[in-house]
């Protein structure tokens, strides 16, 4: 690249600035390819690459988005998505990119729509399903998996029907595997997750459990480490005061169903390590991203198993809760083997989620509870500072998100709750949609992208 640079007083002070427009050349270029890497990659404007996020947080450094918006406010555009799925958008420059399936998972898309205009670029049938499950409908869709996306390449995930690697110009299939099966029974919902050259994937049935490494550019598999959790369901569900006659209903309809998990793993760096963070079934597992190897583990508490909660990793502490127990624990990520009983910094279990994950501003911590209860505590601690009930009130699964000093969750009654990110409860405004929202949102640019049960949404201000 040739570098015009104006007349310098001096030629010390021509070198100097040379130097230095050098450096910004550098980092820009950097921060630019840093939204394609799972972790430890900054929130650029116009990328919000992963589930929850560039760095799986929820957090974003956008400003001046609305405070209320709705059908007709602060909307940019509002496009219908066919089918059924509960995935949430990411977006990579002018592109946004999510999953959706026929109701019955017979077939399963992934659709690309242009950021300005609200127009489908692409609408792609990645996969043909011969038996797709079907059971248990009102709580999981086919096409549930947050995709992640780089430039040029976006990787579309369905669990056990097949994973995919398309290319974001064209929508050629690049590459596809589809021998990674177990048997989610109420289908899947983990997204893959990227570092370096891998592409984790979480299987967490009732059959398999296992997590594996494939490299990204392939997709041949580079590890894969199987769950070694050794548990009995009538054995849970005694400890938990079940009747025998309970325990053998429970056994007969949902065998291995304490096996079953649907959480995104996260990558974080400890004292100069990468650890894989990833919840399963009654396990949380710590493990060594090159190589699959085991470092360290927690067991659940009770029921321990659905979990959902995307890991977050804050003051030296991972944060996550534990599924069907709804336990919010805080881990220091320091030990080997089994630290259930030395390394729990602190844990809480009242009224915690069971699915959406945690956001940590600062010095706290905020939840929203799958009844619609919003918590703000002492992310050190633990400690509660207040609680509240959105007046919205319904049913929570969408991880809610941070930006600007602003929390905004999303109910499936179709509302959306901003609260004010502080150490006193404000609720600043409800806002109202037509559909009810599961899927978590993207936040790029100057733009909130909403996804409901039948629209993608762009909102902004002024509009």
């Amino acid at each position: 690249m040739k570098i015009r640079m104006e007349k310098m007083i001096s030629s010390q002070a021509s070198r100097l600035n040379y130097h230095c427009l050098h450096i910004c050349v550098m980092l820009l270029a950097m921060f630019a390819v840093a939204p394609g890497l799972a972790s430890g990659s900054r929130n650029v404007r116009g990328y919000w690459n992963q589930f929850r996020g560039p760095n799986g947080d929820g957090k974003s450094d956008a400003k001046n988005l609305p405070v209320e918006f709705g059908e007709k406010k602060n909307l940019r555009w509002k496009t219908p998505i066919h089918d059924q799925g509960w995935s949430s958008p990411v977006v990579w420059g002018k592109q946004a990119w999510l999953t959706t399936g026929k109701e019955d998972g017979s077939e399963l898309f992934a659709v690309c729509v242009d950021m300005d205009s609200g127009k489908i670029l692409h609408d792609i049938k990645v996969f043909d399903v011969d038996d797709p499950q079907r059971d248990y409908e009102e709580l999981n869709s086919h096409a549930s998996p947050t995709p992640i996306i780089e430039d040029g390449r976006v990787y579309v995930h369905f669990g056990t029907y097949g994973t995919a690697c398309l290319d974001t110009n064209t929508g050629e299939k690049l590459w596809e595997r589809r021998d990674l099966n177990c048997d989610h029974r109420v289908r899947p919902a983990s997204s893959p997750v990227i570092d370096g050259d891998s592409l984790f994937l979480c299987f967490d049935g009732i059959d398999n459990q296992f997590i594996t490494a494939l490299n990204k550019k392939t997709g041949k598999t580079l590890w894969l480490q199987k769950r070694d959790v050794k548990s009995e369901l009538g054995d849970v569900l005694k400890a938990e005061g079940l009747s025998d006659e309970d325990i053998k209903s429970t056994k007969k309809e949902k065998p291995g169903d304490n096996r079953k998990a649907y959480a995104t793993p996260t990558i974080i760096v400890y004292q100069s390590h990468k650890q894989l963070i990833s919840p399963a079934a009654e396990v949380t597992f710590s493990y060594d991203p090159k190589t699959g190897e085991e470092l360290w583990r927690l067991r659940h508490e009770g029921w321990g198993w659905n979990a959902a909660c995307r890991p977050i990793f804050a003051h030296g502490l991972v944060y996550f809760t534990t599924g069907f127990s709804k336990h919010l624990v805080a881990v220091r990520p320091s030990g080997t083997g089994d630290i259930t009983e030395t390394h729990v910094a602190w844990s809480a279990k009242r009224n915690m989620p069971s699915i959406p994950s945690p956001v940590i501003v600062g010095d706290l911590l905020f939840i929203v509870n799958d009844q619609g209860f919003v918590f703000c505590m002492e992310a050190k601690t633990g400690e509660v500072l207040w609680k509240k009930r959105l007046r919205a009130g319904g049913d929570h699964w969408a991880s809610p998100v941070y930006a600007d000093g602003k929390i905004y969750s999303f109910g499936k009654k179709g509302v959306v709750s901003v609260v004010a990110a502080g150490r006193e409860f404000q609720l600043l405004a409800e806002n109202k949609f037509d559909a009810g929202f599961i899927a978590s949102p993207a936040i790029t640019g100057d733009a909130i992208i909403l996804r409901s049960l039948e629209h993608l949404y762009c909102i902004g201000q002024g509009q």
